[in-house]
């Protein structure tokens, strides 16, 4: 269980990192921001015609006698609602990674500075680093989508699909948002989808104890914005540990990095 906890720790740790450094945390709050002002607009038109969409899925319901054509379609909007945010909750982080991928790198390189050791870079240009994080983000949304359909057609189970369900759906969650943040820092490092996933299922715990509470907290849009340049940063210092760096060089504070809040490197 020590992992579980080490994971929760590293979450903690770059929040706290993010907030001694004022200027990076402002910093890596613009793509988020940009992201959650498009996912707030879409989310809304979508559950406006939230009703109309499930009409036009159950045409067979139609000739239901009342209540169980309400009571159906109630709960197929409830599920579908679900859904949608289970979609967006996984998708936000991607797709702000994405936005946001010069700002987050250089966040990530001053996470790395600031403990102490070599900053690895990937020798790649910006245009492939955007290519390769588009690809991985369209994969990644492919399998969010077969999860979700899992989970949506596990939800019918009665008992199972209110309680084991959204825990397990949670879980997902939590792993696949692990995955996204930290494939900043070990792109970085030259280690690509492949390996990454492998590195995470080995230790599975860890990964958990990052992602699930942050999986929680991103449930809240704007609490996401604030929460993104720490979680990346405590992506970052996870990393760290999965490739053995916090062995190697042992933390310098802030001597590498410069006075809290000092923005320093060109972002």
């Amino acid at each position: 269980m020590r992992d579980l906890v080490n994971g929760f720790g590293y979450l903690m740790k770059g929040q706290r990192w993010a907030a001694r450094h004022g200027r990076w945390w402002g910093f890596g709050m613009i793509p988020a921001l940009i992201t959650l002002v498009g996912y707030a607009a879409a989310l809304v038109a979508l559950f406006f015609w939230t009703d109309d969409v499930i009409a036009w899925a159950t045409p067979f319901a139609d000739d239901w006698s009342s209540p169980w054509l309400g009571i159906f379609r109630g709960a197929l909007t409830i599920l579908f609602a679900a859904t949608c945010l289970f979609l967006a909750v996984l998708t936000f982080t991607a797709v702000t990674l994405l936005v946001g991928q010069p700002f987050y790198e250089s966040l990530s390189e001053q996470v790395d500075r600031s403990e102490g050791g070599a900053v690895p870079e990937s020798g790649l240009s910006i245009w492939a680093e955007l290519w390769i994080g588009l690809r991985e983000a369209i994969a990644l949304l492919i399998r969010v989508t077969l999860w979700s359909v899992l989970f949506f057609a596990l939800g019918f189970i009665p008992g199972v699909g209110q309680t084991v369900i959204p825990a397990l759906a949670f879980c997902v969650t939590g792993f696949f948002l692990t995955e996204e943040l930290t494939s900043i820092a070990l792109l970085r490092r030259g280690i690509l989808l492949k390996d990454r996933r492998r590195m995470l299922r080995s230790r599975r715990l860890l990964a958990l104890g990052f992602g699930v509470p942050l999986s929680l907290l991103f449930l809240l849009p704007l609490v996401a914005v604030f929460l993104m340049p720490g979680a990346v940063a405590g992506a970052t210092l996870l990393v760290r540990d999965l490739t053995g760096e916090n062995e190697d060089a042992a933390p310098q504070g802030e001597t590498a990095a410069g006075p809290p809040g000092a923005f320093n490197g060109a972002p």
